[in-house]
Order: C-alpha cells, then sequence, then structure tokens
C-alpha cells in the first residue's frame, strides 16, 4: 500500500509539472547565427531537448560545408574551382538542390540563374567585398560570356554535372538560406516533433500547430522599408514555407543612385524596376527562396503573368509613380487568408 501510495503522489507531481509547462506554453527555444544573419526555432514541446541545440547547429554545419562560396573547402567552392568538360560527381543534398534550381531557372526563363558569382563578386556583394567604383562594361561583357545555367550539363538523374567554361561559377545564396530551413525542418520531424516555426533570416517554415487554440503558426509580411521591422499582414500558416527577396536592404550609393544585390543574370546590372520586395508561399521554403529571387530579377510587370501562369501564391510591393508602396496579392495568396 505505502509504495501505491508514493507511486500516485510520484504521478500527481509528474502531471502537476506537466500542467504547469503547458499552461507556460511548452515551447522549446532555439537560436544563433549562420550564414551571415540569424536563426530562430520554436518547436512546441513539453519538454526540453538539451541535444537538439548541437544537432541543429552540426546540420547547419553540414549546410555551410556544401554551399558557402565564403568556404574555400565547401563543396560548391570545389565545384567552382573545376576545369571545363569534367564530369564532377555531386553529393545527394547538392544534388537535390541544383535539380530543384535547375527546375526554377526554367520555369522562369533564366530569371533565376545560380551562375551569376562572378556577377556578383564584381558588384561587390560575395566573396570579394564592397566596391568603390561601378565596373567596366567590358568587364560585364566578358563575364556574361561564361554566364548561364544552361553552361552547366547535368546527368539524367542530376547526380553529376559538368561545366562549358572553367570560369562559369555558382552561388547558391538565393536558394540556400531556403534549403537550410528545410532541412532544419527535415531534422525536427525526424527527432519526433511535428509542431515548430523555424526561420533563418526572414526565411520560414512552420509546421503544425502553435497551441491547442491556433492551429498553425502566425507569420508575419514586412513592409518593405529599412527602418524598422512592422508588417502589413500576418497571416496563420500550417505546413507552409515562406521566403522573401527585396532591394531595400542589401544596397549600396555610388553617385547618389541605388544599386540592388539582385542582378538581372540578362543583363550583368543590378535590376532597376518598380518591385520593392515580394514574398513567396510554398511548400518547400528551398523552392519559395529561388522563386522569389526570380520574380525580384523580372520586375512587377513580368512577374504579374508568371505569376498568375504558375498559380504562385505571392504578395508583391510595387513603387507607384509617386512613389507610393503598395501591396499586389496575387489569388492564391488570397486562398491563404492575406487581403
Amino acid at each position: 500500500m505505502r509504495i501505491l501510495k508514493y507511486l500516485v503522489l510520484f504521478l500527481i507531481c509528474v502531471a502537476t509539472i506537466w500542467y504547469c509547462t503547458a499552461k507556460k506554453g511548452g515551447y522549446q527555444m532555439i537560436s544563433g547565427q549562420v550564414f551571415g544573419t540569424f536563426y530562430n526555432i520554436k518547436i512546441r514541446a513539453g519538454n526540453e531537448n538539451r541535444l537538439l541545440q548541437r544537432e541543429v547547429k552540426e546540420e547547419l554545419a553540414k549546410v555551410n560545408a556544401e554551399m558557402s562560396v565564403f568556404e574555400m573547402s565547401s563543396e560548391i567552392s570545389e565545384i567552382n574551382r573545376q576545369p571545363a568538360e569534367k564530369w564532377i560527381d555531386l553529393s545527394p543534398e547538392m544534388s537535390k538542390l541544383l535539380k530543384n534550381a535547375y527546375q526554377i531557372y526554367k520555369m522562369s526563363d533564366g530569371a533565376f540563374d545560380p551562375t551569376t558569382a562572378r556577377l556578383i563578386d564584381l558588384w561587390g556583394f560575395g566573396t570579394k567585398g564592397s566596391i568603390q567604383k561601378l565596373p567596366d562594361e567590358e568587364d560585364i561583357r566578358e563575364i556574361l560570356k561564361t554566364t548561364g545555367f544552361n553552361k552547366i550539363q547535368f546527368s539524367h538523374d542530376f547526380k553529376r554535372l559538368r561545366k562549358s567554361h572553367a570560369e562559369t561559377t555558382l552561388n547558391l545564396s538565393a536558394i540556400a538560406k531556403g534549403y537550410g530551413v528545410d532541412r532544419l525542418a527535415a531534422l525536427l520531424k525526424q527527432s519526433g516533433y511535428s509542431d515548430f516555426v523555424v526561420e533563418v533570416g526572414g526565411e520560414v517554415v512552420a509546421s503544425g500547430a502553435k497551441s491547442d487554440t491556433l492551429d498553425g503558426w502566425n507569420i508575419g509580411i514586412a513592409t518593405p522599408t529599412n527602418e524598422g521591422n512592422e508588417n502589413s499582414f500576418v497571416v496563420t500558416l500550417k505546413d507552409y514555407a515562406v521566403a522573401t527577396s527585396g532591394d531595400y536592404r542589401n544596397f549600396f550609393y555610388i553617385d547618389d543612385k541605388q544599386y540592388s544585390h539582385t542582378i538581372n543574370p540578362r543583363t550583368g546590372y543590378p535590376i532597376e524596376h518598380n518591385l520593392v520586395s515580394v514574398t513567396v508561399f510554398h511548400k518547400e521554403c528551398m523552392m519559395a527562396d529561388g522563386l522569389a529571387t526570380a520574380i525580384m530579377a523580372m520586375g512587377d510587370e513580368k512577374a504579374k503573368n508568371f505569376i498568375s501562369k504558375n498559380g504562385l501564391a505571392t504578395v508583391m510591393f510595387v513603387k507607384d509613380e509617386n512613389k507610393n508602396i503598395k501591396p499586389i496579392i496575387s489569388e492564391a495568396a488570397q486562398k491563404l487568408g492575406i487581403r
């Protein structure tokens, strides 16, 4: 009887602790720095997994070792160093990412193109740091000769590639953050979690429910200004990814003219149009990330047709003739509850 009494008391204590944890929210928070930005994870869980933070860091380190052009030993840097016409074996992770990148390249008619690495460097947004004067037009024309995803040949299963020109180099920054978010989401699901939100530098995956009363997670769509972090919209999303691309935070001025970090792969110059930012909703953050970059490279007029043709859920912020910024919400995005 005494054992039974102690067992009952123990179970009451466990139930009390669980109840108090649930009342406080029952969330585990993980945050840190990666890819030159910050990551934040919020997991709906009654108990804290102390090993999870280390596993998250290890997973992000793996992504960095695969995708970062700033790491000379990374897989992408090794690919960039290879000579022309040599078949290069790809890791399963790189194969998957490049297959998706090629899909976005094809569907966007080249507006998304990861072979703009040398142009990104030339304009001061890559591995060589900022610039003090504008690039020479002749240098841009020379680099364009070896730029283009069509100058890379893939095997039928995307497990190998070879380059037409040794100078053709890849920069995956327009899709790698989204890919990293997907990798973290997969890690959490493999660890048994279903209710969480993962954010890396503004790219987000929302999985499951935040609480018993909110089936999904509230995700803000930022107003495109460099003064603060106000939201124009807040939408409740479940099992969806979100990525944003814009020209209002990463840019420089020379002779009082603003130059965006988004490079038009056809002209070799930074974009110049009225599209200030675009947010894309997709089941995969990698795809949302790449599509957002493609749409920014197109500009608002071409993007409208592209979004409609592919049934994409997007919110574009566009400047009118009076420099006022107004949102354009696609039909698919309205079905998600954005109005």
